[in-house]
C-alpha cells in the first residue's frame, strides 16, 4: 500500500496538519468549562434581542474554537451558543469532518432548540472556516433564512478552496479524491470546483432576508486565495482585516480564534445601531 492511502490522502494530511497546529489541546474539549456560554436559561434583552449561535470550524468543536470569543461575547450581554457537528465515528474532539449538507441538518435542529430556549424568533450566525460556510446551506436550503437575522463568517471557505493550488495535484495520486471523500467528506466539498459548492453557489451566493458579512485575511493559508471566501449580493458586507489594520498579521486560525480586532469587527455585524470604528486600537477593546 502506498504511504498516502495509510491516512486521507494528500488534502486531508495538509489540512490537519493546519489546522491541528492552531487548535487548542483536544483535551479541552472535556475539561474546558463553558465560560457562561450555552447557558439555556439565558433571555436575550432589549438591546440584544436575538441570541448568537457560534458555528466551528474543521477539526474544531464547540468550544476551543470559542475559547476567547464566546465570553467576548457574553461580556456585551449577548445570549451565546456553541453547537458541536460533523462528527465522524471513532474520531473525538475534531469535528466538522462529516458531510456538509448533514452537518447543515445539525445546525438546523440546534437553531430551532435555542430559538425554542430563549424564546427569540430570530438568531444570529457566527462562523469560522467551514462554520462560516456550512450555514449558508442552511439558509438556502434548509429554511434557515426565515430564523436568522445576520450571518457572520470568519475566514470562509464560501467558494472552496485551493490550498495555494496544492488541491490540483489529487489528480497525480489516483483513488486520493474517493479516498479522501470517504473518509473525510468536508473535506473533500470544500476543495474549489466540488459538486457540494457547485449547488451551494448555483443562483448566487445569498438570500433574501438575511444579512451577510465575510471578514477575511490577506495572509490566510488555508482558504486561498483568500479573495473567493467574498460574497457576492446587495446584502453582503465584504471586509479585508488588513483594510481596517494594516499591521493585522492573522492567518486563518488566528483571525477566528484570538483576533480581537476581528472580533469588534464581527460585534459591528451583529449590533450595527451601535457600530463603531474598527482600527488597530480595537485590539486593546
Amino acid at each position: 500500500m502506498l504511504p498516502w492511502k495509510r491516512v486521507f490522502g494528500p488534502l486531508a494530511a495538509l489540512l490537519l496538519t493546519a489546522a491541528v497546529a492552531t487548535v487548542p489541546a483536544a483535551a479541552q474539549a472535556v475539561d474546558a468549562p463553558s465560560r457562561g456560554w450555552n447557558d439555556y436559561s439565558c433571555k436575550p434583552s432589549a438591546a440584544h434581542p436575538r441570541p448568537i449561535v457560534l458555528v466551528h470550524g474543521t477539526f474544531a468543536n464547540s468550544v476551543d474554537n470559542w475559547l476567547a470569543f464566546a465570553p467576548y461575547l457574553k461580556a456585551r450581554g449577548y445570549c451565546v451558543f456553541s453547537l458541536d457537528y460533523g462528527q465522524l465515528p471513532g474520531v473525538p474532539f475534531f469535528n466538522g469532518l462529516g458531510p456538509i449538507d448533514k452537518s447543515a441538518e445539525q445546525l438546523k435542529a440546534f437553531v430551532d432548540k435555542v430559538l425554542a430556549a430563549t424564546g427569540a424568533a430570530e438568531t444570529d450566525l457566527v462562523g469560522h472556516s467551514q462554520g462560516g460556510m456550512m450555514p449558508r446551506y442552511y439558509l438556502k436550503f434548509l429554511g434557515g433564512a426565515a430564523k436568522v437575522n445576520a450571518f457572520v463568517g470568519i475566514a470562509p471557505s464560501n467558494h472552496g478552496t485551493t490550498l495555494n493550488g496544492l488541491t490540483q495535484l489529487l489528480e497525480y495520486f489516483p483513488g486520493a479524491g474517493d479516498l479522501l471523500s470517504t473518509r473525510t467528506p468536508a473535506l473533500a466539498d470544500q476543495v474549489a470546483g466540488s459538486a457540494f459548492l457547485a449547488k451551494l453557489n448555483e443562483g448566487g451566493d445569498t438570500v433574501p432576508g438575511v444579512r451577510y458579512t465575510v471578514l477575511a485575511t490577506k495572509y490566510d493559508e488555508v482558504v486561498t486565495p483568500y479573495r473567493s471566501q467574498f460574497l457576492s449580493g446587495s446584502n453582503v458586507h465584504n471586509v479585508l482585516l488588513q483594510d481596517l489594520c494594516p499591521l493585522d498579521l492573522s492567518e486563518h486560525a488566528a483571525i477566528g480564534l484570538l483576533d480581537r480586532i476581528a472580533f469588534h469587527e464581527v460585534a459591528n455585524a451583529l449590533d450595527p445601531a451601535r457600530a463603531t470604528p474598527t482600527t488597530c486600537a480595537s485590539a486593546s477593546g
